[in-house]
């Protein structure tokens, strides 16, 4: 349980507004990011003592084998935290811009330029005026409680405000949490919807009533792309995306890509400008390809190329 990968390689919503100012002056500078020292080698030496242990003969042996392997390398990544050493475990465990789709399709970038494209084209003329009405934090989160509650017919997941939060909404099992002061729209509020409760959420809930297999409420970052593909899809196949969202994970892959080549922070956070996001978005967006690694340039946490590979997946 102490392996968060995702909650320590976060960065404090404090590091926004400097780096911001400095940018409006035209003196940017890469932001002092900050990590706690790591030292899961008891964990790991553990994980891989059960992996060894398991029998591959076995259906059961061979997942529970899987998964400990799995969990001992986003271990490494987190005792290499704040190292180009980050990147490589994180290839391991979410794959590379660059490899090819399933089914020998094109590679992700390639997928992923195929959409910006499309939606540089077509983005503004699809936009009807009602879906452009800013939503507040506050307003949202009341919606998405209000139909949660319905759904459950009680109160099992908590829609919260988190002014530290640097995304725009993050999910767990029992509790979502929106960005306090962001702005969203009507597609928002049904992408949050499907995407983070019915698939993220309800998924943990689901591993949290299994009576046997109880490894099941903690599931491994192998079955990130599974999980991140299954929420795209569910967004498609409700009617609850639309090519603005398509652009945005498109625009994130891309962006891994450039840091991988040797693009810097700035330069990142600049691409994303270009692309059309505000300062705000555009510093969330290059945070998340510099989660945990160095902000130089030839590094990125590459998780964010899961969303079109699980999605063909």
């Amino acid at each position: 349980r102490g392996i968060r990968l995702l909650q320590r390689v976060g960065w404090p919503a404090r590091l926004q507004e400097p780096f911001l100012e400095g940018w409006r002056r035209g003196q940017p500078q890469l932001p002092l990011v900050e990590y706690a020292p790591q030292d899961f080698s008891a964990a790991r030496r553990e994980l891989d003592a059960i992996a060894n242990e398991a029998d591959p003969a076995h259906p059961l042996g061979r997942y529970i084998a899987a998964s400990a392997r799995n969990w001992a390398i986003a271990a490494e990544l987190l005792d290499a935290i704040g190292t180009p050493a980050v990147t490589a475990h994180s290839v391991r465990l979410f794959g590379r811009p660059d490899e090819a789709l399933p089914g020998n399709g094109p590679s992700t970038r390639e997928a992923a330029r195929h959409f910006i494209g499309i939606a540089s084209e077509l983005d503004h003329e699809l936009l009807a005026p009602s879906e452009t009405v800013p939503v507040s934090a506050t307003s949202l989160a009341l919606q998405l409680q209000a139909q949660l509650d319905d759904f459950f017919d009680g109160r099992k997941i908590t829609v919260e405000l988190d002014p530290d939060l640097i995304a725009k909404a993050a999910a767990g099992a029992t509790r979502i949490r929106l960005r306090s002061g962001a702005v969203f729209s009507d597609y928002d509020r049904d992408q949050l919807l499907q995407h983070e409760a019915f698939v993220h959420s309800l998924t943990a809930l689901n591993g949290r009533e299994q009576p046997v297999l109880r490894s099941m409420e903690l599931p491994s970052p192998r079955t990130t792309a599974t999980q991140e593909g299954l929420a795209t899809f569910a967004e498609q196949i409700t009617g609850s995306t639309d090519i603005e969202r398509m652009k945005r994970v498109s625009l994130r892959i891309e962006a891994i890509a450039l840091a991988l080549d040797g693009a810097d922070f700035i330069e990142v956070f600049r691409y994303f400008l270009d692309a059309g996001q505000n300062e705000v978005e555009s510093f969330s967006s290059a945070q998340r390809v510099f989660r945990g690694v160095p902000l130089t340039g030839g590094a990125a946490f590459t998780k964010d190329t899961v969303y079109l590979r699980g999605l063909v997946g």
